[in-house]
């Protein structure tokens, strides 16, 4: 479990294609106070730590994983936004976040507003019931709030979002190139909504 608040950004020094893929990814973690077989978030995706030495850790990605996040995010020298689980005790300073992806997004657009950016960024049709303003939502493992939603003609949703100076520079979205794709996790409360929605369609 996390929380959406990143603590790190890491760097994928190498990658290596086995049963399944292995990153090595450099980090400013402590990593002698982190065990093997602890849960760190990479990017929104919850991964194993199977490997570590002072400055880095390993884990091993299914072809499954890869398939459902964002592309060429496993890219070698790719930074990675960085949280470790979170602990019994600790702040929840963002919101409740998993880990697991929901979808793939797209940006759409990127303005400047005060010193703050807006981001525009499209979502599939699968998320669109899930997104709604004054909501949470989860991008590359960042919690943020949703500002507007706009539903799109072919069933897909663009939402909108406020990005501020801090979050600009403590996270991976100080890099923003046109068509860039985002790991997507709604918020879990409207992920269970979902599944009852659709349970209690199918029994109607």
């Amino acid at each position: 479990m996390f929380t959406g608040i990143i603590t790190d950004i890491g760097t994928i020094r190498a990658r290596d294609q086995r049963g399944d893929l292995r990153l090595v990814i450099g980090c400013a973690y402590a990593m002698d106070g982190v065990a093997i077989g602890a849960s760190i978030a990479c990017s929104g995706v919850c991964l194993t730590v199977v490997e570590k030495g002072a400055d880095w850790f390993a884990v091993d990605l299914s072809a499954e994983t890869v398939a459902r996040t964002a592309p060429g995010l496993w890219s070698e020298g790719n930074r990675l936004n960085l949280e470790r689980a979170l602990k019994v005790g600790d702040e929840l300073g963002g919101h409740i976040v998993t880990g697991h992806v929901d979808g793939i997004g797209r940006l759409v657009s990127a303005t400047p507003e005060g010193d703050s950016l807006r981001l525009v960024i499209g979502a599939p049709p699968a998320l669109a019931a899930a997104l709604a303003a004054k909501g949470s939502i989860t991008v590359d493992g960042i919690s943020l709030t949703v500002n507007h939603v706009a539903d799109q003609p072919d069933g897909s949703v663009h939402f909108g979002l406020n990005i501020i100076p801090h979050t600009a520079a403590a996270t991976t979205l100080d890099a923003l190139p046109e068509g860039r794709a985002f790991n997507l996790e709604i918020d879990v409360l409207a992920r269970y909504l979902d599944r009852m929605q659709a349970v209690r369609n199918r029994t109607m």
